[in-house]
């Protein structure tokens, strides 16, 4: 087997791992959380004959591992199971708003990166300059800050003092420009943060890719300083700021929570929100399963990616 082909096969398998993983500790969460979920969705005004027969049709009153099995089995068939609040299938309910989640956090990666990274590479390029200590400051601001306050303070500087966006809701379905000003806001709020990171990330990698001997050796030859700089040093610069971004998504998916719901946006994080406020566990379930499984994934294509730009990385996996 071919060093790719291994260090993929050991990504899959442990991809595989986690959600396996993923799937036991929510079919535990579910069973531990103390309380009746029968009362918690139909109120204390059902009566005990509609209550027993709500949760007959859960499954909750078998046995454990009788539900475990039907768990497990159901995911593995594409069943997240029936929302128990509007009687439609749970991924259908996903379905409806995971685009505007997707939307929101990939267009934060986006502007994170598209600024990060220039100001990082400046940044290590004009080492000890001014701008180089305030490019300092103002990135440790922006990671300190919570995507949250953010949120909050653009909210009410650009929506109700000035009047220039309009935030709240994810827009008409039939004016992409309605759209795309509703995505303003919420995209800054959640990425700020990032673009800190990044650029001292970015800042940190560049510099120690610039005192390895392949530089030394690329100078010596005469190479441009530009083409040194932006083609190599860069290049390998970007993968940790690659590791980075794949654990990036999990945490812009959590931070996309808060700002669905300041924004009031449809989307993942606001539909858990909802379900966690009305106990609707499948509707939680299948939504959390979502997140692992866009998590991992993006983590895998992290994995394969920054191991095709270092094949040092594919060595050391298939020692």
């Amino acid at each position: 087997m071919s060093e790719t082909a291994h260090y993929v096969a050991s990504r899959l398998a442990t991809t595989a791992l986690i959600v396996l993983g993923a799937m036991l500790l929510l079919f535990a969460l579910s069973a531990l959380v103390p309380g009746d979920p029968a009362t918690a969705l139909l109120g204390p005004a059902a009566t005990p004959e509609y209550a027993k027969r709500f949760i007959a049709e859960m499954g909750l009153d078998r046995p454990w591992y009788q539900r475990l099995f039907t768990f497990l089995g159901n995911i593995l068939l594409g069943n997240l199971g029936t929302d128990v609040l509007s009687g439609r299938p749970v991924t259908r309910v996903i379905a409806d708003v995971l685009p505007y989640t997707f939307i929101l956090t990939f267009t934060a990666i986006g502007l994170a990166v598209a600024i990060g990274v220039p100001l990082g590479c400046y940044a290590a390029t004009h080492r000890g300059s001014v701008l180089d200590h305030v490019f300092a400051f103002v990135s440790v601001a922006f990671i300190a800050i919570p995507a949250f306050v953010i949120a909050i303070f653009l909210l009410l500087i650009f929506a109700i003092w000035l009047n220039w966006l309009p935030v709240l809701g994810a827009g008409e379905a039939n004016s992409w420009l309605d759209q795309a000003k509703r995505l303003i806001l919420p995209t800054i709020a959640l990425s700020v943060g990032w673009i800190g990171f990044i650029a001292r990330l970015v800042r940190s990698s560049m510099l120690e890719t610039m005192g390895e001997n392949f530089i030394r050796l690329s100078r010596a030859y005469g190479l441009p300083s530009r083409l040194v700089t932006y083609k190599y040093a860069l290049k390998n610069a970007c993968i940790p700021t690659l590791a980075v971004l794949g654990m990036g998504v999990g945490r812009l998916l959590g931070g996309a929570v808060l700002i669905e719901i300041v924004f009031a946006r449809p989307g993942l994080g606001r539909l858990m929100f909802d379900a966690i406020s009305t106990r609707n566990f499948p509707v939680l379930q299948g939504a959390v399963l979502v997140v692992v499984l866009i998590f991992v994934l993006t983590n895998l294509l992290v994995d394969i990616s920054y191991a095709a730009i270092d094949p040092r990385i594919r060595r050391q996996a298939s020692r």
